[in-house]
């Protein structure tokens, strides 16, 4: 006798892909939308779909692959689906209703991390300011003696530069002093926290990615983003700890946690910061 074969569950949710932790809506479960038919190509061969969600319609790329359940991921570019082969697009349409208040949420966040990356940018003349430190520095040429020379106690940056310097040249002596100052802070707070975990790393150096804030290699090379010198001592620290952490633990287990929380007891506090401030939203120098 042939036995009957079992249907196939539904596809779990996986929160993996997500930037921020998934959120289940109150209230009663949406109704499945209704699909639509067209199914463009994108440049990286993802089909682009849309779904009417009550009165809103929702676009998004939908990737196939071998995983065993739908992933959500969202970003500049909008919300990305990647589902296994086999569930029907009935099936994730449906969780995307399920999870539209999250999606809707994210696609709002991306939006007003845009809009303010289009803020106006710092004006680089004498009176120009940057944050440093947490803390914010004010640049003035035409410097005494012809020296460049941080006034800890006014926040004032000094350049060697003349009063109607040509702003290029002023951003790239504040650029140069800012990453001078970032090796020399990042280096020095490595040490200290290596020392605390007792653990030594190869080299380190500095970093202008868009996205990341720090990376160790498992051959223990450390970069840490420059830009982090825009905050304070606290937040230097975390990611310090953070990168550190990874030569005991090369994942984001408990026990990496548990790791950095030996060195840093306030981490769950700066990795939250960090989170509400990505590298994007920085002033543009």
């Amino acid at each position: 006798m042939q036995k009957s074969s079992k249907p196939q569950p539904a596809a779990a949710l996986d929160s993996r892909q997500l930037d921020l932790p998934l959120f289940d809506e109150p209230g009663k479960t949406a109704a499945p939308p209704q699909p639509k038919p067209a199914a463009p190509l994108a440049p990286d061969g993802s089909k682009l779909r849309s779904v009417t969600l009550g009165a809103r319609t929702l676009r998004y790329a939908l990737k196939r692959s071998s995983r065993r359940s739908i992933g959500f991921a969202i970003d500049s570019t909008g919300l990305t689906i990647t589902a296994p082969r086999w569930v029907t697009l009935a099936d994730i349409e449906t969780a995307i209703a399920e999870k539209q208040r999250w999606i809707f949420t994210k696609l709002t966040e991306w939006q007003t991390r845009t809009e303010q990356r289009v803020m106006p940018r710092v004006d680089w003349k004498d009176g120009a300011e940057v944050p440093y430190l947490g803390q914010t520095v004010r640049v003035s040429l035409a410097a005494a003696n012809g020296l460049l020379a941080y006034d800890v106690a006014s926040h004032v940056l000094a350049l060697p530069l003349p009063a109607q310097a040509d702003p290029q040249q002023i951003k790239d002596r504040v650029q140069g002093w800012l990453q001078s100052e970032a090796k020399r802070i990042f280096g020095e707070r490595l040490d200290v926290y290596a020392e605390k975990l007792g653990v030594t790393y190869r080299a380190y150096g500095l970093s202008s990615a868009a996205t990341r804030w720090g990376s160790c290699s498992s051959d223990g090379k450390i970069r840490l983003n420059w830009r982090l010198i825009h905050f304070p001592l606290s937040i230097i620290d975390y990611v310090v700890a953070h990168e550190l952490a990874h030569l005991r633990e090369m994942n984001h287990s408990p026990r990496f946690w548990q790791t950095v929380e030996s060195i840093f007891p306030e981490f769950r506090e700066a990795r939250q910061t960090l989170k509400h401030h990505p590298p994007e939203l920085l002033p543009t120098l």
